[in-house]
């Protein structure tokens, strides 16, 4: 009995090697080899693969993106800024004249609406102020520092076109707790002229370093 238990030993063990070394291929009986040569194979031109960097791999992304930033780059568009007043506009209709193309610019009657705010203010010092943006906060009353340093130090709790949108504005926030705001006009309607250009292109942007000294300290802005 043990001699045979150790002839199937032997046997069984051949079989294995047998099987190991892929010597029983032929019928049908193998280990899955780890190389997989059939799928090298198939491969075409595996010498022509490399690694892509992070920007290369981005274009693969989003392959308009590139077309797109050179379209925008390059496209004309239209700039506007003012208000100028009327001795600033005398002096920028000249530069303008002298220095830009004609037909490139336009000077424009323009209006900018009244202001008013909701405001409370003059503030006796910055601790005050502190203290009063705290009581606000518990109210649940956003605020912001005015855009006017005579108005400083105070806090504007909004802005509005008309003194009906304010006045609407401070009974609401009074049903809120405050009680010491106010409706202001922050400013008058203005008048004036507005420099429109109506298509910028690359060689017109170039010259318009030249007349920013004649915008009082306006900056261009798109169109709307």
């Amino acid at each position: 009995m043990l001699r045979l238990i150790v002839l199937l030993l032997v046997l069984a063990n051949a079989g294995y090697y047998a099987w190991s070394h892929g010597l029983l291929a032929a019928y049908g009986f193998a280990p899955t080899s780890p190389s997989e040569p059939q799928r090298l194979a198939q491969q075409i031109n595996p010498e022509a693969m490399r690694i892509l960097s992070p920007a290369e791999a981005s274009q693969f992304e989003n392959p308009q993106a590139p077309a797109s930033a050179a379209l925008a780059s390059n496209a004309d568009g239209c700039l506007q800024v003012g208000l100028f007043n009327e001795e600033q506009t005398l002096v920028l209709r000249e530069r303008l004249v002298s220095l830009l193309p004609a037909g490139s610019w336009v000077l424009e009657s323009a209006a900018s609406p009244a202001r008013w705010l909701v405001y409370m203010g003059k503030f006796s010092s910055a601790d005050a102020v502190e203290k009063k943006k705290a009581e606000l906060r518990g109210l649940g009353v956003t605020f912001d520092t005015p855009n006017n340093t005579a108005l400083e130090p105070g806090l504007s709790l909004g802005g509005f076109k008309t003194q009906a949108e304010a006045d609407t504005e401070l009974a609401r926030i009074a049903k809120k707790g405050v009680k010491t705001a106010r409706v202001i006009q922050e400013r008058a309607e203005q008048r004036g002229q507005k420099l429109k250009l109506p298509t910028v292109n690359a060689a017109l942007r170039a010259q318009l370093d030249a007349i920013k000294p004649q915008l009082a300290g306006k900056a261009l802005q798109p169109c709307s």
